[in-house]
C-alpha cells in the first residue's frame, strides 16, 4: 500500500464539521485588531514618552492622535461585543451562549479533565469536543466579564470629557470605584489580563492543532474542523 493510498484512506474516515460561522469569524478577527490597538495605544497613554521637539506644542498633536485611535478602537470593540452577544442567540449550537455557562456537573468534570491535559500536561483520556472545550468556554466566560468591566470603566473615565448622554450614563463609575486614579489603575490591570490571555490562547491553539490535527488553527479562517466519522456520529447521537 502506497503512502498516497494510506493518506486517502485516512481522509475517507474523516468528517468535516462546520463549527464557526462567518459572523463569528468576523467577530474574532475584528476583536483581535481592536484589542491589539487598545493595548498598544493604552500603554502609550499610560506611559507617554517624552518626545523632544523644537516645534510649537500646537503643531505636535501626536498624543491626541493616539487617544483618538484608542477611543475609535474602543467604540469598535463595544459594537463588536454587542454583535457577539447577538451571535450567541442567533448562531449555531457551537456558538450558543449556553456553551459558555459553567452551570452543570458535567461541565466542571470536563473542565478539570481539560485543565489536566492542556495546562498540567498530565496523562488522561483524550477529549473529543466539537466546539469549545469546557476550559476554553470558562475562560471566554471570564473574558466576557472583563470585556464588560473594560467598557464600563473606560466610558466612566471618558464621561468627564464628554457631555453626551451615552457617556454620562457611566458617570457613576468613578465615584463608586474610589476616584479617577483607582479606575485607571484597574482599567490598566485588566489590560494585562488580555495580554496574558492572548499568550495562553495562541499557545493552546497551536498545541491542539499540532497534537490533535483537527484543524483548530484553520477553523477560525474557514470555519471547519475535522473528526473521525465514528467519533463525530457518536458525539451527535
Amino acid at each position: 500500500m502506497t503512502q498516497t493510498t494510506t493518506r486517502m484512506m485516512k481522509w475517507d474516515n474523516m468528517r468535516r464539521v462546520y463549527v464557526y460561522s462567518v459572523p463569528t469569524r468576523i467577530f474574532h478577527w475584528l476583536n483581535v485588531l481592536a484589542i491589539l490597538t487598545l493595548i498598544l495605544t493604552g500603554y502609550v497613554i499610560g506611559n507617554p514618552p517624552a518626545l523632544m521637539s523644537n516645534k510649537e506644542a500646537s503643531f505636535g498633536y501626536w498624543f491626541g492622535t493616539i487617544r483618538f485611535i484608542h477611543f475609535v478602537a474602543a467604540i469598535i470593540f463595544v459594537l463588536n461585543f454587542i454583535f457577539r452577544i447577538y451571535i450567541s442567540f442567533a448562531g449555531n449550537k457551537y456558538e450558543n451562549w449556553r456553551s459558555f455557562l459553567p452551570v452543570s456537573k458535567r461541565f466542571w468534570k470536563s473542565f478539570w479533565q481539560a485543565l489536566k491535559l492542556d495546562i498540567f500536561q498530565m496523562k488522561g483520556k483524550e477529549m473529543i469536543i466539537i466546539g469549545h472545550n469546557p476550559l476554553a468556554s470558562f475562560t471566554y466566560f471570564i473574558l466576557f466579564i472583563v470585556f464588560i468591566f473594560q467598557i464600563i470603566s473606560g466610558f466612566g473615565m471618558y464621561a468627564a470629557m464628554s457631555d453626551k448622554a451615552i457617556y454620562q450614563a457611566f458617570v457613576w463609575i468613578v465615584p463608586l470605584m474610589g476616584g479617577d486614579a483607582a479606575v485607571r489603575f484597574w482599567h490598566h490591570m485588566a489590560t494585562w489580563f488580555f495580554v496574558i490571555f492572548s499568550m495562553f490562547h495562541v499557545y493552546l491553539v497551536f498545541y491542539h492543532d499540532s497534537v490533535e490535527g483537527r484543524g483548530m488553527l484553520s477553523s477560525m479562517a474557514g470555519g471547519w474542523k475535522f473528526f473521525k466519522k465514528d467519533i463525530y456520529l457518536k458525539k451527535e447521537n
